[in-house]
């Protein structure tokens, strides 16, 4: 090739690189087509329940016991959301003002139970009110006092989710646990059993032969902070 030849071909490659026109429309087709070629999955959402006063630890709010230096409720979060769940609603009850102003819930959905003292059943009904219209195939619901569950085995049972009349749970040597994926057509049947401290438990016994467990046993512990002794592992 000519020196003629080369500069030629150089500049028409420079004129090329520099149009931004010419740029923006590469980065256009590029997002047009990354679009069409990864679909989005199915929505999630994490449903955190963090209600509980803590009879049982002297009336120490769950949502505020000291882990890692931070507020639990903020732990529990952060689970939901590395395991892909979102969006993320957080039912509050005891000392709900005072959860709102030190622990940092952006991001959140942050709903409150004022009907707390009854039991985890209301704080479920709240919750999946809560829920309404936001096109969520299904609800991932946690417990606040459970930080031994990490975001592998939020992971697995968010990745168990076949259909809006899915039913999952994370197992434990065999054993049903927490946490537990209700597909969006269960809910109203849930909030119509949930009741005092039962939670979900009618339903799940009604409908046990279509619940999938999954053992999560590898990769957590399914221990609840309930008493005195249990503040221990939150050192």
């Amino acid at each position: 090739m000519s020196a003629e030849s080369a500069n030629s071909a150089t500049s028409a490659t420079s004129a090329i690189s520099a149009n931004p026109a010419n740029s923006a429309n590469s980065a256009d087709s590029a997002d047009s087509a990354a679009s069409v070629s990864a679909p989005r999955g199915p929505v999630i959402a994490g449903l955190l329940l963090a209600a509980g006063g803590g009879r049982r630890l002297g009336g120490r709010p769950k949502a505020l016991l000291p882990y890692r230096g931070r507020p639990l409720v903020e732990n529990a979060v952060r689970v939901l959301r590395e395991a892909g769940c979102g969006p993320v609603h957080v039912v509050l009850g005891a000392a709900a003002a005072e959860v709102r102003e030190r622990a940092d819930l952006s991001g959140c959905v942050v709903v409150d139970n004022p009907d707390w003292a009854e039991g985890m059943g209301s704080s479920l009904r709240v919750g999946l009110a809560s829920l309404a219209g936001t096109g969520a195939g299904a609800a991932l619901v946690s417990l606040v006092d459970q930080p031994g569950i990490g975001p592998a085995a939020v992971a697995r049972v968010r990745e168990a989710y076949r259909s809006p009349s899915s039913l999952v749970a994370a197992a434990y040597g065999g054993e049903r646990g927490h946490p537990v994926l209700f597909g969006a057509d269960r809910w109203a049947d849930i909030a119509a059993t949930a009741t005092g401290d039962k939670g979900a438990r009618v339903h799940l016994t009604a409908h046990a032969a279509e619940l999938t467990l999954v053992e999560c046993g590898d990769v957590a512990e399914a221990y609840d902070i309930d008493t005195p002794p249990d503040l221990a592992r939150l050192a």
